[in-house]
C-alpha cells in the first residue's frame, strides 16, 4: 500500500466495517458502531442524516476509483470536515500511475493540494494484483477471464484483515440471503433509492461482463470468518 505520502500503517482491535446496502435502514445501531476503535465505511457513503443507524465517526474510506467523482463533488463534507479520516483508493495502474497520465491520482493529487490535512493513501501495483490472486485462489477463477471487477468490500475485508484483531460488519448479507424466506427487501444503497438488493445482486453475479461477483465474494467472505475473527451481523449469518 503505498500513499501519495508515505505507507499506510494501522493497527486496530475492534473494527466496524459498516456496508452501503439498505439493510442498515432502522437498524439504531450507530452508538454502538461509534465504541469501535476504528471504523471503515465504503465509497461515499455519508454519515449524516443516518447517524442513529450508521454511526458518525469514520476511521478508514475505502473508496473505488470509479466513486472518486462522487467525493469531489462534496470535497468539503469528505476531506475538510472529516480530515481525520484516512482515505483508502483503489484502482487499476492505468487510473493511479504517477507519470501524469493516471487520471484518478491526478485528480487525487488536486484534492490533497487543496486540502493539505487530507490523508489519501493509493494502492500500489503489487497490492491490486495481490487482491486478484486471492479471488483467483479462493474462487479458482481468474477474475480478468471470468470478465468481472473486484468490489470495495473485497478490497475492504482483505485490508481490515491485516490491520484488525476482530472485525464485526454490519449490513452484509451472505450468498443465500436472496434465496431465504422472508428476506428483507431493501434498496441496494441505504443514502438512496435504486434497484432492490438482491435484484443488483444477481443482475451482477450473472452479468457476462464488467460486474461484481457479489454472492461469490460472499461465499469467500464466509470461509475466511472461519480462520479470522470475522462476525456478521444486521442480517446475522450463521457460518457452516
Amino acid at each position: 500500500m503505498a500513499c501519495i505520502l508515505k505507507p499506510l500503517q494501522l493497527d486496530c482491535n475492534l473494527c466496524a466495517i459498516i456496508s452501503n446496502s439498505g439493510q442498515m435502514t432502522e437498524q439504531k445501531v450507530g452508538v454502538e458502531i461509534d465504541q469501535s476503535s476504528c471504523i471503515w465505511r465504503m465509497n461515499n457513503a455519508p454519515t449524516k442524516g443516518y447517524e442513529d443507524d450508521v454511526g458518525k465517526r469514520t476511521t478508514v474510506r475505502v473508496v473505488s476509483h470509479t466513486s472518486v467523482p462522487l467525493l469531489l463533488k462534496n470535497p468539503e463534507y469528505f476531506f475538510k470536515e472529516t480530515n481525520s479520516t484516512i482515505y483508502v483508493i483503489w484502482g487499476p495502474f492505468r487510473n493511479m500511475r504517477k507519470d501524469g497520465n493516471g487520471i484518478v491520482y491526478n485528480m487525487l493529487k488536486k484534492t490533497v493540494d487543496s486540502y493539505p490535512g487530507a490523508k489519501v493513501y493509493v494502492t500500489t501495483e503489487k497490492r491490486m494484483s495481490y487482491c486478484d490472486e486471492v479471488f483467483k485462489k479462493e474462487t479458482g477463477k481468474d477474475r480478468v477471464q471470468s470478465g468481472s471487477y473486484l468490489s470495495t468490500g473485497w478490497f475492504t475485508l482483505i485490508l481490515a484483515m491485516d490491520a484488525c484483531y476482530q472485525i464485526h460488519v454490519y449490513g452484509m448479507i451472505n450468498d443465500t440471503y436472496c434465496k431465504s424466506e422472508g428476506f428483507r427487501k431493501v434498496p441496494y444503497h441505504y443514502y438512496e433509492p435504486g434497484r432492490d438488493e438482491c435484484d443488483e445482486y444477481y443482475l451482477h453475479e450473472n452479468a457476462p461482463y464488467g460486474g461484481h461477483r457479489f454472492i461469490t465474494e460472499k461465499k469467500v467472505f464466509a470461509e475466511w470468518a472461519k480462520n479470522h475473527a470475522i462476525i456478521f451481523t444486521h442480517p446475522n449469518w450463521t457460518l457452516s
